[in-house]
């Protein structure tokens, strides 16, 4: 569920726009009232305000905010005016161009959305970029990464509740057997992983479990530290759990000395429309600390007072 609030009575896309206009006027900028209409509102609504700024003032408005905001209040607010597949597109174009083996950017946004999301995100990304998203993730990754997203981010899966068991235990029984030999880039294994249903993927799983005795994720723990068997337990955690797997992005992002400003503003504003309520909950039960009451420790300014917006809070 969203965690996001909107106002009883939702002032005209028109009467945001001056309100906004007026928050870049004069000396100074006025951010609380920024932050007052824009993470209020929903991407139907971000989306009417960006058209009639335009329309009205004749500029685009995240290029203005672009020059009024700085910093990660700024990288978090022009994301979240982002419509969320173009969001999406923009996250991915990110991290392909800086693709690093520890980056689950790609895996995120590959495996928690539905087939015709990742559609739309591809498409967008095509139109904004001038390149299919599987070139370039081809393009930037090598190896092992290469085999395993090209066919995460080119994937269609079938969404539908239907599930074969035989098949279920016959693929279990076959990532098993991969599992077991440490051939864990094996084309079978990044074959089932990325192409069959989440559904089937699920049954799979069960499978395995009961009949080898421990969760796959487990047997896929033989080295911590290697990045390509962590990338294989993301995809699994994503599609077994998704909320599960953001709070631990969410709580990693807080964990050490220093916030990952990304990782945290990733998640909030890419899931508070969509789960963000649920992963709040996971995340208390995890922490026995609010997601509130831990952002607030460990951010400041303009940038905790957004973030606290789109989280929202429970006392309220």
């Amino acid at each position: 569920m969203s965690t996001l609030t909107i106002p009883h009575v939702v002032p005209s896309p028109q009467e945001d726009c001056e309100k906004l206009h007026t928050a870049f006027s004069g000396w100074g900028t006025n951010e609380g009232d920024i932050i007052e209409v824009v993470a209020h509102r929903t991407a139907a609504q971000r989306n009417a305000i960006r058209r009639t700024y335009h329309d009205i003032y004749g500029e685009d408005l995240l290029k203005s905010l672009d020059k009024e905001l700085t910093q990660d209040f700024e990288k978090a607010v022009l994301l979240w005016m982002l419509d969320p597949i173009e969001r999406d597109a923009a996250l991915v174009n990110g991290a392909v161009k800086k693709w690093s083996p520890h980056d689950r950017v790609l895996v995120e946004i590959a495996v928690t959305k539905t087939a015709n999301e990742l559609l739309a995100v591809r498409k967008a990304y095509q139109e904004k970029y001038k390149k299919s998203l599987e070139e370039d993730v081809a393009a930037h990754t090598t190896g092992d990464f290469r085999k395993l997203m090209v066919p995460l981010v080119s994937s269609y899966r079938y969404e539908g509740p239907e599930v074969d068991s035989g098949l279920a235990k016959s693929e279990a029984h076959t990532l098993r057997k991969h599992i077991k030999d440490e051939e864990y880039n094996h084309e079978e294994v990044i074959r089932i992983l990325t192409t069959r249903s989440k559904s089937q993927l699920m049954a799979t799983f069960n499978a395995y479990h009961e009949e080898h005795g421990n969760p796959i994720n487990k047997d896929l723990k033989k080295d911590p530290k290697d990045d390509f068997l962590f990338a294989l337990r993301s995809i699994i955690r994503c599609i077994t759990c998704p909320e599960r797997y953001l709070e631990k992005v969410i709580r990693l992002s807080m964990k050490n000395t220093g916030t990952d400003e990304d990782a945290l503003t990733r998640v909030v504003t890419t899931r508070a429309e969509v789960n963000l309520k649920e992963i709040k909950e996971i995340y208390y039960k995890r922490n026995t600390v609010k997601l509130e009451h831990a952002i607030k420790k460990d951010t400041k300014g303009h940038y905790e007072d957004f973030l606290l917006a789109l989280v929202g809070s429970d006392e309220e």
